[in-house]
C-alpha cells in the first residue's frame, strides 16, 4: 500500500512539473479565453511539446513556446555556427589568389592552398590560413607558409602576408560601411 502511494505521489509530481514547464498550456487552457482555443491541444499529452511549438498569443501573433524537453534537445543549427570573420576570410582568398585552393572549410575557418609562385617572385609557396574568431583582429588570423619541398619560410615573409590580409580586410570593411 505504501509503495502504491509513493508511485502515485511520484507520478503526480512529475505530471505537475511537466505541466508547469510547458508554458501553462495544460493548466490555463480553460482560463485563456479565445487564445486558449489555439493552444489547448498542445501539451494535452502530458508534456509532449516538442521544441519550436508555437501558440497563438495576444493580437493573433505567433509566440515561441518551450517545454521541459527543450533542455535535452540540441537546438543549435549547424548552419548558424560559422564563427569566421567574413572580411578576413575574403581578404585571405583575394590576397592569396595566385595560389590554387585545395580545400576550404568556412565552419572551422581553414583555407588550404596548393603550391604557387607569387607575381614577380621566383619561389613557390603553399599556404594554410586559419581564421579563428568572428572579430576583425590580428589574433583571429593564423598564416602558415611552406616553401617547395617543405622548406621553411622566413618569419618576415609570413608577417608581410598577414599584414597584407589584415589591410585588405580593413579595406573591405570600410567599403561595406559597417563601422
Amino acid at each position: 500500500m505504501i509503495r502504491c502511494a509513493a508511485r502515485l505521489t511520484a507520478a503526480l509530481l512529475v505530471t505537475a512539473g511537466l505541466a508547469a514547464c510547458s508554458g501553462g498550456s495544460m493548466g490555463s487552457a480553460g482560463s485563456a479565453g479565445s487564445a486558449g482555443s489555439a493552444g489547448s491541444g498542445l501539451g494535452s499529452s502530458g508534456g509532449g511539446n516538442q521544441a519550436g511549438t508555437q501558440t497563438q498569443a495576444n493580437g493573433g501573433q505567433l509566440a515561441e513556446q518551450s517545454s521541459f524537453w527543450d533542455l535535452f534537445s540540441n537546438r543549435r543549427d549547424p548552419n548558424d555556427t560559422v564563427a569566421v570573420n567574413r572580411y578576413l576570410w575574403n581578404a585571405s582568398l583575394e590576397v592569396l589568389n595566385f595560389l590554387p585552393v585545395q580545400s576550404v572549410d568556412p565552419f572551422t575557418g581553414v583555407i588550404v592552398t596548393g603550391y604557387g609562385t607569387p607575381p614577380g617572385g621566383g619561389r613557390s609557396y603553399r599556404a594554410t590560413i586559419k581564421v579563428s574568431d568572428p572579430s576583425l583582429d590580428a589574433r583571429a588570423l593564423k598564416v602558415s607558409l611552406q616553401g617547395a619541398g617543405g622548406s621553411a619560410v622566413a618569419p618576415d615573409t609570413v608577417r608581410a602576408v598577414e599584414d597584407a590580409i589584415l589591410t585588405r580586410a580593413r579595406q573591405l570593411r570600410v567599403q561595406d560601411k559597417n563601422l
